[in-house]
């Protein structure tokens, strides 16, 4: 594919994207994208068959970063504390909660239940998975310094990503303010760093 090519296909991919930011999936046509991108149907055909297929590639474009750590094991070989990097780690997450019209979280959720997806093609769940190796390692990190008391680090990365995703859901659904995110976001940090002052207490 020639380069000019290559540009008319992100263009469409990005344009695309913000269609289903819009709109969900299931919703979004053919023509829709079409019509966003100012372009002919024929010219879309000419790289997409389907809603479905631009969807993959929106996701793919997502997903990149997906099996990517964050740096935190060069963060943590720093010095930096866990505890803080956690904190920018929820900070993050934050964000992206309350930030619901920018982002493809509805739509994700609709084409997963739309479709099956093998496990270890789903993006949510490699997602998933990478942010409980973030996590589960800031607080292995952590208790090696002293800093959290947790028995089962792994263990309480998984619960930490199960509430998150579990706000996020909520974020799209319902809706959530920013006292109930940083309600939520207060309870992860007492639950690993208030022990650890009882076990020193005791």
């Amino acid at each position: 594919m020639s380069e000019k090519s290559e540009q008319k296909k992100q263009f469409i991919v990005d344009t695309a994207r913000e269609v289903f930011v819009e709109k969900g999936y299931k919703n979004v046509t053919m023509k829709d994208i079409v019509d966003a991108c100012g372009i002919s149907r024929g010219g879309l055909y000419l790289y997409f068959s389907s809603t479905q297929e631009i969807f993959l590639e929106v996701l793919g474009a997502e997903g990149k970063g997906a099996e990517d750590t964050g740096g935190v094991e060069e963060l943590l070989g720093k010095n930096a504390f866990a505890s803080d990097i956690l904190a920018l780690f929820l900070k993050e997450q934050k964000k992206e909660l309350l930030h619901r019209k920018n982002n493809l979280t509805m739509a994700s959720y609709e084409y997963f239940f739309a479709h099956k997806v093998p496990r270890k093609d789903n993006l949510l769940k490699k997602r998933f998975d990478t942010s409980v190796r973030i996590v589960g390692r800031l607080i292995e990190a952590g208790v090696e310094n002293g800093e959290f008391y947790c028995e089962d680090a792994m263990g309480a990365a998984r619960n930490i990503m199960y509430v998150l995703e579990g706000l996020k859901i909520a974020s799209q659904t319902r809706g959530i303010t920013e006292e109930t995110v940083d309600r939520e976001i207060l309870y992860i940090m007492q639950g690993l760093i208030i022990e650890n002052d009882e076990v020193g207490d005791g």
